[in-house]
């Protein structure tokens, strides 16, 4: 079986994280991401589950996340699967959409899985500037015509690809960030939000696509990144995103992100220290 290998980078230039997974066979629960995810299938098949669809994606495939869309994805036979993609911030994406358009709104991209090859074209070759470490402006140029290319054919309005939400959902979410370092359970959760038991777990996974745990899980391992890249240690990391202790965070931030903290933090806290 092919070994496995997994490198991230951070693109000063382009403020956007780029990664390759090589030879995986790991699954990755439902989860979701505050940042775009543009990503391209270079071999392997998987089943991709992402806001209560299933599909089948292959070598060829490109994948697209919307900040919030929830999805996760198993190995559908014996072999691995490698992947390469981009991490584009709601910040950086704005950016890009004011550069490309004129008009600064956030895109949503309309479909999560497509096959087309001058999107392809544009998403390797970008990526394989960002992992070579180019420096000239042909990088850049790059990473506008498939921003471009991607908004023209696949864009939309960023709100209309995300679901209304009832107030309590939204009650609900915002306790959970408020305690994220702390031991909650679902009955002051539902005290906050004004739901019984049975209406909210209902109501939340159908507005956000996952459960109020799951979410919650999700935001500690979104803050114990932020947390990582400032180079806090793991060991502290854990004890200020509410895990019990440092080999809890380690499995968690292995399943949802394929990293362990301590390399994750490696990456990202010597980008910002090369930064100063």
């Amino acid at each position: 079986m092919k070994k496995e290998t997994k490198t991230v980078v951070y693109d000063d230039k382009l403020r956007m994280e780029a990664y390759r997974f090589e030879g995986i066979v790991q699954p990755f629960p439902n989860h979701f991401h505050e940042y775009y995810v543009i990503g391209f299938v270079e071999d392997g098949q998987r089943v991709l589950f992402c806001k209560n669809k299933e599909y089948s994606i292959e070598k060829g495939n490109v994948i697209l996340f919307n900040p919030g869309d929830n999805h996760a994805c198993v190995q559908s036979d014996d072999g691995t699967f490698d992947y390469r993609g981009f991490n584009i911030s709601k910040g950086m994406m704005l950016d890009l959409a004011e550069e490309v358009t004129g008009i600064r709104e956030l895109p949503g991209f309309s479909k999560n899985v497509i096959y087309d090859e001058e999107i392809a074209c544009y998403l390797r070759t970008l990526h394989e500037m960002v992992m070579n470490g180019t420096s000239d402006f042909g990088k850049e140029e790059n990473l506008l015509f498939l921003i471009s290319a991607l908004i023209q054919n696949y864009g939309q309005p960023f709100e209309s690809c995300v679901l209304a939400c009832r107030q309590e959902i939204e009650k609900a979410c915002e306790f959970i960030r408020q305690h994220l370092n702390e031991r909650i359970d679902l009955d002051q959760i539902c005290r906050y939000a004004g739901l019984s038991k049975s209406t909210l777990l209902r109501a939340f996974a159908k507005s956000k696509g996952v459960t109020p745990y799951r979410y919650l899980e999700t935001m500690r391992i979104n803050e114990a990144k932020a947390l990582l890249g400032k180079g806090m240690q793991p060991i502290e990391v854990a004890m200020q995103t509410g895990f019990s202790d440092q080999s809890h965070l380690t499995n968690y931030f292995n399943r949802f992100i394929g990293l362990a903290p301590g390399v994750y933090r490696d990456i990202f806290f010597d980008k910002n220290r090369n930064e100063e």
